[in-house]
């Protein structure tokens, strides 16, 4: 495009930069596909999230579904672990009670009965 100055020079205007802008449909259509991805995204978090608070045995499940790495690639996915099987539990906070079954399988082990005759200690760690 050219037009003339006030001292009757002929001035040609370059356009540098490339003016994009999407039609009205083509807008409507990003944002579209932009909700809906953020849809997925928030379900497939809170999907994750919610198996992290659930029994093992659910959890595993439910990542056993899960596509290769992709929980560990679209979020935080240790941070979450973390906080979600945080627990309650304080440092001098007695242990809950829970039942194990011995290792020769012979009977199970409950630790409130063991607490009633004897102090029990619980070692948790590796020696290897």
């Amino acid at each position: 495009m050219s037009t003339q100055s006030a001292a009757g020079e002929q001035v040609t205007e370059v356009k540098t930069k490339r003016d994009f802008r999407p039609n009205p449909g083509t807008r409507k259509l990003l944002v579209a596909v932009f909700a809906v991805l953020l849809v997925a995204y928030v379900v497939f978090v809170g999907l994750v999230l919610w198996s992290m608070r659930q029994p093992p045995e659910t959890f595993g499940r439910v990542m056993s579904k899960m596509p290769g790495p992709v929980p560990f690639l679209l979020f935080p996915f240790e941070t979450a672990w973390t906080h979600a099987r945080a627990g309650e539990l304080q440092p001098g906070d007695p242990a809950p009670d829970f039942t194990l079954l011995k290792v020769d399988k012979s009977a199970r082990v409950n630790l409130a009965e063991l607490n009633r005759t004897q102090p029990v200690v619980l070692v948790f760690g590796s020696y290897t």
